[in-house]
């Protein structure tokens, strides 16, 4: 195990890449600097997405851990790491946690949902993943496809047609096959966790106004684990994307408490 500088690793959710993050990286590392004095942040890809675009995506969460883990054991990272990760990204940590918690130190999950905690109609509300669908099965172009997304997505946006732009680029760059969306999909719904808590720590993240998830999700896990939950008002499911600094001083006040408590990496308690 490595006693140097935190590692972070990022994860995103379904059909998107590391590219999505914008600016949040920067943003996070500013805030955990203070807590974890040279802390680095890799953003990760899961198959079928930004660098990894060309290769199919599994219809198991658990082995696109796997992928995860091959891609920090190629960097030379030894971890244990921390994990922040939204929707699909969080189940692929929650999977982690559960089958290799000696390679986690903590996680902090973003709007996600998972069985057995919640139903269905609120871990992917219906209107929403039909939604969701038709986007992947039309033929619109990458723009509207993209601001339909930012619609379901964000709630906060300022200067929505210059997060489009950027967005429109990496399609461009990375394209998502129609193919891979629905495999990711595929093992998004048929994904469940187990219901006794990972031994790894987790902090939850939500957003009220989240349009694709039910923030209820969250509280269920929360209740279920024991896990402290924070919740945002305001914000869409793409939480970093609409609020940053919110995010990144929620994970970094986590960090203190569990600091000024004297808990070790990787303990609850």
């Amino acid at each position: 195990m490595s006693s140097g500088p935190a590692t972070w690793v990022l994860l995103r959710g379904l059909s998107r890449e590391s590219g999505h993050w914008g600016d949040f990286p920067v943003v996070l590392q500013r805030e955990i600097e203070r807590r974890q004095p040279g802390a680095q942040l890799l953003m990760l890809d899961l198959p079928g997405n930004g660098a990894l675009y060309r290769e199919t995506s599994p219809t198991q969460v658990s082995a696109m851990v796997e992928s995860c883990r091959a891609q920090l054991q190629h960097l030379g990272v030894l971890g244990p790491v921390h994990v922040l990760a939204m929707s699909l990204g969080a189940m692929v940590a929650c999977d982690w946690a559960a089958r290799y918690p000696r390679e986690l130190s903590a996680g902090v999950l973003i709007n996600t949902s998972l069985q057995p905690f919640s139903p269905f109609y609120h871990r992917l509300r219906p209107l929403n993943y039909l939604s969701f669908l038709f986007l992947s099965l039309s033929s619109v172009g990458f723009r509207r496809r993209e601001a339909k997304v930012l619609e379901m997505t964000a709630n906060m946006q300022t200067k929505p047609e210059a997060v489009l732009d950027r967005w429109v680029e990496l399609q461009r760059q990375h394209p998502v096959r129609l193919r891979n969306s629905l495999r990711q999909l595929l093992a998004a719904s048929r994904y469940r966790a187990n219901l006794i808590r990972p031994a790894v720590p987790m902090l939850l993240l939500c957003s009220k106004s989240d349009h694709l998830v039910d923030w209820r999700c969250s509280q269920a896990i929360g209740r279920a684990w024991g896990a402290p939950l924070r919740m945002h008002v305001q914000a869409g499911h793409d939480l970093p994307l609409d609020d940053p600094l919110w995010v990144a001083q929620a994970v970094a006040e986590w960090l203190k408490l569990r600091e000024m408590q004297g808990l070790q990496a990787g303990k609850w308690y």
